[in-house]
């Protein structure tokens, strides 16, 4: 029958019982299965870890350009390995490097979150950063500065936006607008 139809007799599952054969183009069958693979390869997603090294009496400006480059590491994807090397007599103040650390960590407050907590490891302090998760707004194509969905269709875990409040512009406003929002204490003398 597969041979009429210029098709392939294909065993789709040989552990089933019986047997099951398919007839199929198996060029074609193969070219598919190729593809899949392909898509979800580029699903997948590559986290790299670069690794920046301090030292506990570090300078101000090197410390800054360090910082600096943790930032642009997490704002790529990249997570980042601070460590932290100590060397001689250091080694007997381990809490002027965890000031050290903590101080990085808040710098780059907002890039990227403390994975793995800042440890001794013999004479080196590490610390992981991952990049925070952020989620993009999609533009529609035709400029339109709405995201795709709409505020009904949200879960209901996601909260919506909060609507914004104008500030008033005239001092007047503002002194009435703090009078009716201020409680109103009556004290009376009997």
């Amino acid at each position: 029958m597969a041979r009429t139809l210029d098709l392939d007799l294909v065993e789709v599952a040989p552990l089933a019982n019986p047997p099951v054969c398919r007839i199929m183009d198996y060029g074609k069958f193969r070219y598919e299965e190729s593809q899949k693979a392909k898509e979800s390869r580029k699903k997948t997603v590559h986290v790299s870890i670069k690794e920046v090294k301090l030292r506990p009496k570090i300078g101000k400006g090197d410390l800054d350009t360090k910082i600096r480059h943790m930032q642009e590491f997490l704002s790529e994807g990249h997570k980042v390995k601070v460590t932290l090397q100590f060397r001689g007599r250091e080694m007997a103040h381990p809490e002027l490097g965890s000031r050290l650390l903590d101080s990085v960590i808040s710098q780059v407050d907002g890039l990227g979150k403390v994975e793995t907590q800042a440890r001794l490891e013999g004479r080196n302090m590490t610390m992981v950063l991952a990049p925070e998760k952020r989620q993009v707004k999609k533009e529609r194509p035709h400029g339109d500065a709405k995201p795709f969905a709409d505020e009904d269709s949200l879960p209901a875990d996601t909260p919506a936006e909060a609507p914004v409040a104008e500030a008033p512009t005239q001092p007047a406003e503002v002194a009435t607008q703090a009078a009716q929002a201020a409680p109103q204490d009556v004290v009376t003398d009997t």
